[in-house]
């Protein structure tokens, strides 16, 4: 092959590689990282100048140009191979703008740290964002459970009726899972929030640069201590993502509920009709379609953190191409999904409906109360509870064979499966058993801490809105600190331009 057509062939892979692999990731960062990005470079020349290591001619030069940069045009810009990525086609912007005096923006710094500065400013954007609507989200599930305090129904253990239980105890337990779920991901928004400027490389700079001072300018709560780890660690994005998979997975559970009480043969829900589609041919059809979406998602979530981890896994523990534009998408929008799926679940349980009569009719009808009835035994007639518990097995297992509902429990046949099991009658009165067989009472006894009786329900709701009020007070605050972060950035360096008095 003579040079020319190798040159040709070296052009057309070259032209590949960009098309296929460049282009995607300009787009992305123009998308993505370019406000952070930018946010960077502004934190850096204020650091820089309140050293002393750039002058303040050129510190007000670099500033004038950082003001000026037109964000607009930077973003919607076509990918032309002329720069190899967004970060040198922004340098290139602002040294046609400041001259020489850019290129000492760069001073005492890296693609490396900056690179990894801006990742954790989108991905803890993205996680207040998740955050704010898992607490919406707690706030309409606390709200509906208030409602449905008396709400008697039938609690499952392995697909089959257990015990008498309230929608309240229900939704309490959603609500406590999900708590849970936000605050791992406050824990991963707190990791993320650490700078990594001023690592540099990997091993920090022989200039005297302040780098406490340049994570309180981007609104870090902290830096990462070691610069090799600074530039290397991915465990920021693993952890953010693992949280939102755990979450994912949970949420996951309780959809997987709602579609099964949305069933005629259930008919424990009826989904608003902003959130259910019809069919083409079958006119009796309400499909919660919304919930559908919900579980897919959330296991499209699942899938995303997945694949984080695995692109994480056994790649060297140093700046790596794996760890970073090609992964990071995979945590947006991971984090991205569960917000929304956090937001329409918050929509369908504020507008569900609940058939609180059928949901009675169903517990009442089942034999779900009779451990309480096993308990009425070892408190009334002294039995040990395994001897309790073999009578009333006996009793239930002789009404099914005889076809007998719940109603049919008589004191005469508790007491034939007593003198089966005892070898003696028992003192239980036909009130007592009633009353001991009733799931309202079932329920009403179980006072402990963490049980389904209205007044501890009502206690542990009033708890949980207090956590999520002190958890929502805590998120406005960060949130309101980054805003007022990002003003302070164009606020200094505006100050430096005023002219003086």
């Amino acid at each position: 092959m003579g040079e020319r057509e190798k040159k040709e062939e070296e052009e057309a892979v070259g032209g590949f590689y960009a098309k296929a692999i460049l282009e995607p990731i300009y787009r992305q960062s123009q998308e993505e990282l370019l406000a952070p990005m930018n946010a960077v470079n502004k934190a850096h020349l204020i650091m820089l100048a309140e050293q002393g290591l750039i002058g303040e001619e050129e510190s007000r030069a670099v500033a004038a140009a950082l003001l000026e940069l037109d964000l607009g045009k930077l973003g919607t810009n076509r990918y032309t191979g002329r720069f190899e990525d967004l970060f040198f086609e922004v340098e290139h912007e602002l040294t046609k703008a400041a001259g020489e005096a850019a290129g000492n923006l760069h001073l005492a710094r890296s693609r490396n740290d900056m690179g990894i500065a801006v990742y954790r400013i989108a991905l803890r954007e993205k996680l207040l964002r998740t955050l704010d609507a898992g607490l919406e989200l707690g706030c309409r599930l606390i709200e509906f459970a208030g409602k449905h305090v008396d709400t008697l129904m039938l609690g499952y253990t392995h697909t089959q009726q257990a015990q008498p239980t309230t929608m309240a105890h229900y939704a309490a337990a959603v609500s406590d899972s999900l708590a849970r779920d936000c605050r791992r991901l406050w824990a991963a928004y707190l990791n993320c929030n650490r700078s990594s400027m001023g690592a540099a490389a990997l091993t920090g700079s022989g200039f005297a640069i302040d780098r406490l001072r340049t994570a309180e300018l981007l609104g870090f709560g902290d830096v990462i201590e070691n610069t090799y780890d600074a530039v290397s660690g991915a465990d920021y994005v693993g952890e953010a993502t693992t949280a939102a998979s755990l979450a994912a997975i949970n949420l996951g559970r309780f959809a997987q509920e709602l579609l099964l009480w949305c069933t005629q043969e259930f008919a424990v829900i009826r989904v608003a009709d902003p959130f259910v589609q019809i069919s083409s041919i079958m006119p009796q059809k309400r499909n919660p379609v919304s919930i559908e979406h919900a579980r897919s998602l959330l296991s499209s979530c699942a899938g995303d953190a997945a694949t984080v981890l695995t692109m994480i896994h056994n790649t060297p523990f140093g700046d790596i191409v794996d760890t970073e534009d090609d992964l990071q998408p995979y945590a947006w929008r991971c984090l991205r999904t569960l917000e929304t799926v956090y937001r329409l679940l918050a929509g369908i349980v504020d507008t569900l409906e609940v058939n609180a009569n059928a949901l009675r009719s169903r517990a009442e009808a089942s034999f779900a109360a009779t451990t309480e009835l096993a308990d009425t035994l070892v408190r009334k007639e002294g039995l040990a509870f395994r001897t309790s518990h073999g009578i009333v097995s006996r009793l239930v297992r002789d009404a099914a064979a005889e076809g007998l509902a719940v109603r049919g429990l008589t004191p005469g046949r508790l007491n034939a499966a007593a003198e089966a099991v005892l070898g003696r009658p028992l003192r239980l009165t036909a009130d007592e058993l009633a009353e001991a067989l009733d799931p309202g009472h079932f329920v009403a006894v179980r006072r402990l801490r963490g049980g389904p009786s209205p007044k501890e329900v009502e206690r542990a709701l009033s708890e949980q809105k207090q956590r999520l009020d002190g958890e929502r007070t805590r998120f406005e605050r960060e949130r309101e600190l980054q805003k007022d972060r990002a003003a302070d950035l164009d606020g200094i360096l505006a100050a430096w331009l005023r002219p003086r008095g």
